[in-house]
């Protein structure tokens, strides 16, 4: 921790984690590929639980009162099982076929979606099948690497909620998700001292990020803010099959 450089790049990463909780999806995704730099992939994703859990509490006091109850009743259940089957398969599952996959499927539903702006799309409703099926695929590829943004945007995305609700609706989503996975987390990589206190210096960064992302949510015209969301989710799924090809 008393390398300057790493406490900027583990700052910016925190404050990433921030803004995503903040109500700007996908770009939280590049945490940890940022702290990779400097230790493994698995030490970057058991840190940044507890800078994901904090940024949790600080969401869900600004999107109280706004969200989608009906998704929400469909996607938890199917996130937290999700976690479970993470937990239960974490030995025999690649990272990097989960990355493929979780790239593949953003690519596509980017690449599709731009196929039809010009044709207008009614809003889709909240699906008891297709939320299951894409809250349990974020559920576990959030226990994989935190990448659990791709399958919830693929399934939420189509119903074109409005924009606080969207934002709203994935911070109290993957609030519970990120405390589900604090047990099987500290189970299979106990947390020590150091861990802890490495979240610790990182909290304010995260704070600072949840509150601006938060007001650069609200401040951000619907327009814009969709079609970022869209151009974030292609950069971080092309980044994903990247990292595939590259290992």
């Amino acid at each position: 921790m008393a390398d300057s450089n790493y406490l900027i790049w583990a700052g910016l990463a925190a404050a990433m984690v921030g803004l995503s909780k903040g109500g700007l999806p996908t770009v939280g995704m590049l945490s940890v590929p940022i702290l990779s730099l400097f230790m493994s992939p698995v030490k970057a994703v058991v840190l940044l639980l507890p800078i994901y859990i904090i940024s949790d509490m600080v969401g869900l006091w600004l999107y109280r009162k706004n969200f989608s109850a009906t998704n929400l009743k469909i996607l938890i259940p199917a996130g937290v099982g999700g976690v479970l089957v993470g937990w239960l398969t974490a030995s025999v599952v690649s990272d990097m076929a989960v990355k493929m996959m979780i790239g593949l499927l953003g690519v596509g539903f980017v690449l599709n979606a731009w196929r039809k702006r010009h044709t207008e799309q009614a809003p889709r409703p909240a699906r008891w099948g297709q939320g299951l099926l894409w809250g349990g695929l974020s559920g576990f590829t959030s226990f994989i690497s935190h990448a659990g943004g791709p399958p919830f945007q693929v399934y939420l995305l189509p119903q074109k909620l409005p924009k606080l609700v969207f934002a709203g609706t994935s911070t109290l989503f993957f609030a519970v998700i990120n405390l589900a996975k604090l047990g099987p987390y500290h189970a299979l990589q106990p947390y020590g001292a150091p861990e802890l206190m490495g979240a610790l210096v990182l909290i304010p960064f995260a704070l600072v990020g949840t509150v601006a992302g938060a007001y650069l949510t609200r401040k951000i015209a619907d327009n814009w803010f969709f079609n970022a969301v869209q151009v974030g989710l292609l950069l971080i799924s092309v980044k994903l099959i990247v990292d595939v090809v590259r290992a």
